[in-house]
């Protein structure tokens, strides 16, 4: 049967074949006969699939009473057909240009949803890649399979359709890809800036939950999207009247604009305001919303020295993080700081570092060394134990800049050194450009006195023992 399909050469052969032999016909089958139906109609004069034209070959064939019984025998036993079939099927349906509402497309659709759980890899990309309404999208990008796996062949396509259909979507399914492609590190510019505009019509009505997520991609990818100079003074006014109405959410998107070096003044005023601070610290998010505005207090201080509104009273401050962040854990195994720990221990001794240092407002770095006008690294012995104690120090006793002073009080005979591994996850897919969050660390981090040394992965796969990652360490140092 597969070959009497496949060497039929017209649209009624294949419909025949299929629709009078049904006990020779198997779930194999009726893809095959959906792929063959569309190959044949390419190759028919008139408009293209999918145009909606009755009068064109598309239409004909959907007006066949043979098709009709074809699409009827794959709705009623499509629930007893493998995944491969499934899948096949939708993927044809699609390719043929039948309409996303049709009975067969409706019921193909449902039934590939509620197996995502157990398709592989390649039958997800095929469903994926063949839907693409707003309920199709909601159900995909809701998938957890889908979300825990970068679809680059689906995400290239819909970088081409995503704009046109964007103002069709619901905040809901708008919010999910943008977590997805935030999750996944994608700076793909015509995804990010479709997000942009969808925000910059859609911001007055949407609340401070929904536009916190689909701010977070902007900053995640260190990518101030193409309509920045209209976007971010919206959300500056939006931020403005809805502060009080979600204080975390306000926080969460001060801190992606903070990351991208935007400061919106007037929204700093309410944030720091005693108001804002009772309220969010009788909250049950306090203790987190306290990170985030000792970190927004400190790059005040160190980025927008301009501003004169209040400041973050030094009650509140806190360290951002007390230790290395979730992401580079969970990671471990994975990355090269093993690697340098071990030959950096074996090039300079123990007693001439400190590892995983959480330096204020909170940021842990991986390795921290002291190292002298001539270029040589100091054991810790031979540094000031007052400038040695500066790094740690709490930003709750200390100010940031009385940390800079301190550590730069006696620059002309030493200089700290943070040695920074840049591992994959640390860089947005398939770029060398650092993520948000880690591209304003560093940024801190300079700014505060310290000299930064990357270390980045693309460098580090290419050293091979701890022989040539001594001799790496020693050319970086």
């Amino acid at each position: 049967m597969k070959r009497l399909i496949e060497r039929s050469r017209s649209v009624g052969e294949v419909l025949r074949w299929v629709t009078q032999n049904p006990g020779k016909v198997s779930a194999s089958h009726y893809p095959i006969a959906l792929h063959k139906l569309g190959q044949l109609l390419q190759q028919q004069p008139g408009p293209p699939m999918g145009a909606g034209d009755s009068r064109g070959p598309a239409g004909q064939v959907l007006e066949q009473p043979e098709f009709h019984v074809l699409c009827q025998a794959i709705v009623s036993g499509c629930a007893k057909f493998d995944n491969f079939s499934i899948v096949n099927c939708l993927y044809a349906a699609a390719a043929l240009g039948l309409p996303g509402e049709s009975p067969l497309v409706r019921v193909l659709e449902d039934e590939s949803r509620s197996r995502l759980g157990r398709f592989n890899q390649k039958d997800v990309s095929m469903v994926f890649s063949s839907e693409a309404n707003n309920k199709a999208l909601e159900a995909i990008f809701s998938s957890q399979l889908f979300y825990e796996n970068r679809q680059e062949r689906f995400i290239r396509s819909m970088a081409e359709w995503l704009p046109r259909k964007a103002e069709n979507l619901t905040p809901y399914t708008m919010a999910l890809i943008a977590k997805y492609v935030a999750r996944h590190r994608l700076r793909e510019p015509r995804l990010l800036d479709t997000i942009a505009n969808f925000l910059l019509k859609r911001g007055e009505q949407l609340d401070s939950k929904v536009i916190q997520k689909l701010v977070f991609p902007f900053s995640r990818m260190n990518y101030r999207p193409s309509n920045h100079g209209e976007l971010f003074p919206k959300l500056e006014a939006i931020l403005e009247q809805k502060a009080g109405s979600s204080p975390l959410a306000t926080v969460n998107i001060l801190m992606s604009m903070f990351q991208l070096s935007h400061f919106p003044q007037t929204v700093l005023h309410q944030v720091f305001s005693p108001g804002f601070i009772t309220n969010v610290m009788s909250s049950p998010y306090a203790l987190i919303v306290r990170r985030y505005l000792s970190l927004l207090d400190a790059a005040v201080e160190l980025e927008f020295r301009e501003y004169s509104g209040p400041r973050l009273d030094p009650r509140y401050r806190v360290l951002m993080f007390e230790h290395a962040l979730t992401a580079d854990e969970a990671n471990r195994k994975y990355s090269y700081k093993g690697l340098v720990a071990e030959a950096l221990r074996q090039l300079v001794g123990e007693e001439c570092y400190r590892q995983d240092e959480v330096l204020p407002p909170g940021y842990c770095t991986d390795f921290l060394l002291w190292i002298n006008r001539s270029g040589a690294v100091l054991p810790l012995s031979r540094v000031p134990a007052a400038s040695r104690a500066a790094p740690a120090t709490s930003p709750v006793t200390m100010s940031l800049r009385s940390s800079v002073l301190a550590l730069t009080s006696d620059l002309q005979d030493f200089a700290p050194v943070v040695l920074s591994v840049n591992d994959k996850w640390h860089y947005c897919q398939n770029s060398d450009i650092l993520v948000g969050s880690r591209a304003m660390r560093d940024r801190h981090l300079r700014l505060l006195g310290y000299c930064l040394v990357q270390l980045p992965y693309t460098e580090l796969e290419k050293v091979s023992g701890i022989e040539e990652a001594k001799h790496y360490l020693r050319q970086k140092l």
